[in-house]
């Protein structure tokens, strides 16, 4: 069997990884952030990861930004059906049903593990499919609305479709050909701007980009944020334009997705991905979470349970060290 893309799981021995340079680590800052705006994006598996920290968060995430990623519990711990049905559903590994995974968040928040998911209403939410996806079917995109049709109105969920798009993020300052899925996984698909158009959706109307990010892009040690188990790198970034260093500035979490972290690409999606130009113009600060390859070899978010089987709750390794991450840049300095 051979696999293309951004692979979504960590046993496929076919995936050949570099790695980045080690950084000097500073303390992630306390920069007394805007607590009431929080905002989460992100692609193939960290569009999983979004999706899934959107509702074990929902009281407090304003809206989600979804590229090429799948419906909350979707793989419900099982590594076969993350493969088959999460990413190229068919007759026989057909995709969950909206109402059985609505079923899972009323459980999961009754047992006192996500917040309630009546806390949906009032978020924004988009997405995006390629029509050359071959990683993650336009189908697993329209199961992630369907999700969350369940709580929101039809105006508040935005579903953008590329023709020509591959797996990948799309920004308008990218080198690699729309079609294309390869690393890093970010396109140039003509003047589309994905981080510009998902944020205008989540946030309302913006400032215009910047030209450049003249802020800084940071190098904090995770570590003191991840237990070990949570499968996530020593270092994570988040970029800080200078006018943030005085408080109240918006949070936007960018979850990169598999073979994209540091480790692998390095720096490329921190500073190529599109967010930072914008975060320069609109008082808002871009965390960049990142996985390590020790849980799985892709350095793939964990949407199908390899840290825990709570992976798609608050208790949930990975999502507890992002939400501690967030506490830390609103708490004042």
């Amino acid at each position: 069997m051979k696999w293309h893309g951004v692979c979504f799981v960590g046993f496929m021995a076919t995936c050949l990884f570099s790695f980045a340079a080690v950084h000097a680590a500073e303390p992630l800052p306390a920069l007394a952030a805007d607590p009431e705006n929080l905002t989460v994006s992100g692609l193939s598996s960290g569009a999983s990861m979004a999706v899934q920290f959107h509702v074990a968060h929902s009281s407090k995430v304003r809206g989600a930004g979804i590229l090429a990623g799948g419906p909350y519990y979707c793989a419900g711990g099982s590594v076969l059906k993350a493969l088959s049905s999460c990413m190229s559903p068919s007759l026989f590994a057909p995709l969950p049903k909206p109402d059985a995974l609505r079923a899972e968040a009323d459980k999961q928040a009754a047992a006192g593990r996500i917040d309630p998911p009546s806390g949906l209403r009032g978020s924004r939410v988009w997405l995006l499919s390629g029509g050359r996806d071959a990683t993650v079917k336009s189908a697993v995109v329209d199961a992630t609305r369907a999700f969350y049709l369940q709580w929101l109105p039809e105006s508040a969920i935005a579903y953008e479709r590329l023709p020509d798009a591959g797996h990948a993020m799309i920004a308008p300052s990218a080198r690699a050909a729309c079609e294309v899925t390869q690393p890093p996984y970010i396109n140039h698909c003509g003047n589309f701007d994905a981080p510009g158009h998902l944020l205008a959706h989540l946030l309302g109307e913006l400032r215009p980009r910047a030209q450049a990010a003249s802020g800084e892009l940071l190098a904090f040690d995770q570590s003191r944020f991840a237990a070990r188990e949570a499968s996530m790198d020593d270092t994570a970034y988040v970029y800080i334009p200078a006018a943030c260093r005085a408080g109240g500035c918006r949070i936007h979490v960018a979850f990169h997705g598999c073979r994209q972290n540091v480790v692998t690409v390095g720096e490329d999606w921190v500073r190529q991905s599109g967010y930072n130009e914008w975060a320069e113009t609109n008082r808002l600060l871009v965390l960049y979470p990142q996985t390590s390859n020790a849980g799985n070899p892709n350095g793939c978010w964990d949407w199908w349970g390899y840290t825990s089987s709570v992976y798609h709750t608050r208790a949930a390794p990975q999502i507890g060290a992002v939400w501690k991450m967030i506490e830390r840049l609103v708490e004042k300095p």
